[in-house]
């Protein structure tokens, strides 16, 4: 062969890397879990689920008598603390504060939550005497309020549709729900589906980018006239996933 015909003789193409399964999850047993938010039905539900699977969590508060407290009555090691000290102490921060503290919570962390995992569970609702309607902030969604107002941290959303009644039933053994997780990055949406997936019953499931968040968020005002009409604890499963 010349050294002509060795020029045009075409490179073999690189080997393609095989496709990750989608269910090959990181390892979160051994991060810590902050909820923000702690005290109220949501928060404390989560808390007490995730902590009961084997988690090390610490509820916040603005008041850190009353995260303590709080934190006494679930039991499973949970501590408590004002917010500030809840999320240094945190590896992934779960924001469950009610809609209309939300803003000026994360604005007030800006600096504590910098460099975390953050996880916004918050669905702004309003309600009227026609019952609950989804309401859309100027950003978007309350996961893309909390990506514009903590530029140095890691922002996803997921845990949205879940029942705090069901969570903080100790009872049940385990909760019958998909759990919808949105995020910019890969590796932080698995880190969020994988914490889920601690929760016996449940599935993370990587739901689309933060700019998909509103309509997430919003069904619960959707699920929140099912369990009235039902008088049920409704939750999400997503078929052949």
């Amino acid at each position: 062969m010349t050294s002509s015909d060795s020029a045009q003789t075409p490179a073999a193409a690189p080997a393609k890397a095989p496709a990750k399964d989608p269910w090959d999850l990181p390892d979160v047993s051994g991060l810590v879990v902050g909820v923000l938010g702690g005290t109220g039905p949501q928060g404390k539900g989560l808390a007490y689920r995730l902590a009961r699977a084997g988690q090390k969590v610490i509820i916040g508060s603005r008041a850190a008598e009353r995260a303590q407290s709080a934190a006494e009555e679930l039991g499973h090691g949970v501590e408590g603390a004002d917010n500030a000290e809840t999320a240094r102490r945190s590896d992934i921060v779960i924001v469950a504060v009610p809609w209309d503290g939300h803003g000026k919570t994360l604005e007030s962390l800006r600096e504590e939550l910098a460099g975390k995992l953050v996880v916004d569970c918050v669905n702004p609702l309003g309600f009227d005497k026609k019952g609950a309607y989804a309401i859309k902030p100027e950003e978007g969604s309350a996961a893309e309020q909390a990506a514009a107002l903590l530029p140095d941290s890691r922002v996803t959303a997921a845990f949205h549709h879940l029942s705090a009644v069901l969570l903080q039933d100790a009872a049940i053994e385990e909760i019958d729900t998909d759990v919808m997780v949105l995020g910019e990055e890969r590796a932080d949406v698995e880190i969020v589906q994988a914490l889920a997936g601690r929760i016996p019953g449940m599935r993370g499931i990587f739901s689309g980018r933060l700019r998909n968040a509103h309509q997430v968020e919003a069904l619960v005002a959707n699920l929140i006239s099912v369990n009235r009409r039902y008088k049920a604890h409704a939750g999400l499963r997503l078929t052949d996933v």
